[in-house]
């Protein structure tokens, strides 16, 4: 007769019941063809009712562990392509907590005053259109109001129906390298980002790294190069914190133009530059619309916060919107309008505005 333990576990008796006579299925200790006890013999044995040993018995003929056969009781089915299993190997094993971040890498000059108050209006506003599947180039709210922010801080014209949404840079790295192909060679900073060269080689790119001069990539290296697409972060490149000088942005520029390259501009620290008005974009210097401009939230407002996008020159818009126009937005519907309002409210600037105030005391 079998013999289980159903006390405790905080599920019903039944689900207890079922997962005990699966796994010793599973562990071969019932095997293929033997019959089980009938359920009023079962019930009466583990003290149960006769409804928790049906609810049992019914789930495991559902997912094909046991045949029930009419007049004659319930036998354990033939599982052969399943390996025999120990109990430790059907343990579940929980991980530990995530270790708290230190107490001076915390919060990141953030507001949550202001954060809460957009997410209540959000719900408030919105309802149910939070439930509905994003548009797939993001919300036209967001997209609006990056497009009046690049305008105003960055004297960036981006249209915002050539602005993408994504779930952070890594993520609209992999979807660059979709968009122009993997037959292409990508040039890349070094030293510089790391994960930039691993997120395209794991995309398939093929990846060559362009030695850096004090003003950017070196001359000669641009000219040797077989690249077709340059990847530079023309402010504070990391790790060297280089920043370009006009006349090197005009260089890369013209070599885009000698080769039909295209440019990745990848702007995530400018929003920290200590001029009220940072360096000029390639994207606002390009006039060939050789250059896709992409910067992230997740830097300027909290790692936790993945949503980026990416600025898109018109005959690559359509050229995405052919490809790549199947995709879903990877940002939830919720954080693309409170984001939308934290921008269009004057919260961001003010918050980085704090961010400058805060770099600028440490470094004096």
């Amino acid at each position: 007769m079998l013999t289980y333990d159903l006390s405790g576990g905080g599920q019903p008796k039944y689900y207890r019941l079922y997962t005990c006579i699966r796994e010793d299925i599973l562990r071969a200790e019932l095997l293929p063809g033997q019959k089980l006890p009938s359920k009023r013999a079962l019930a009466e044995h583990l003290h149960v009712s006769i409804a928790t040993v049906s609810g049992a018995y019914e789930q495991l003929v559902d997912e094909g562990y046991l045949a029930a056969k009419p007049r004659s009781g319930y036998y354990v089915s033939a599982i052969s392509s399943l390996p025999r299993q120990t109990r430790e190997q059907t343990r579940l094993h929980f991980l530990p907590a995530d270790p708290a971040a230190p107490q001076e890498q915390s919060g990141y000059g953030f507001r949550y005053s202001a954060l809460t108050k957009l997410m209540r209006e959000v719900i408030a506003d919105c309802g149910t259109r939070l439930l509905e599947k994003p548009p797939h180039y993001g919300c036209a709210e967001l997209r609006n109001a990056i497009a009046e922010y690049l305008l105003r801080y960055r004297g960036m014209l981006a249209q915002p129906e050539c602005i993408v949404i994504g779930s952070g840079a890594e993520y609209l790295y992999g979807l660059v390298v979709q968009l122009l192909g993997r037959d292409r060679v990508y040039g890349l900073e070094d030293p510089g980002y790391e994960k930039v060269r691993q997120v395209y080689a794991a995309n398939g790119a093929v990846c060559e790294l362009l030695p850096m001069s004090d003003d950017g990539i070196r001359a000669d290296a641009l000219q040797r190069t077989g690249a077709s697409v340059l990847h530079v972060t023309p402010f504070h490149s990391f790790p060297t914190g280089i920043t370009t000088s006009a006349a090197k942005r005009s260089e890369y520029l013209a070599w885009a133009a000698g080769r039909d390259a295209i440019l990745i501009e990848d702007d995530f620290d400018s929003e920290f530059s200590e001029n009220k008005k940072p360096l000029q974009t390639l994207y606002s210097m390009d006039r060939r619309g050789c250059v896709i401009y992409i910067n992230t939230f997740s830097h300027s407002l909290a790692p936790s916060m993945r949503m980026g996008y990416m600025v898109l020159p018109e005959a690559l818009m359509s050229r995405y919107r052919e490809r790549l126009g199947f995709y879903s937005c990877s940002v939830p519907l919720f954080d693309q309008y409170v984001l939308a309002r934290f921008i269009s409210q004057g919260y961001f600037e003010r918050h980085l505005n704090r961010l400058r105030r805060q770099n600028k005391g440490k470094a004096e």
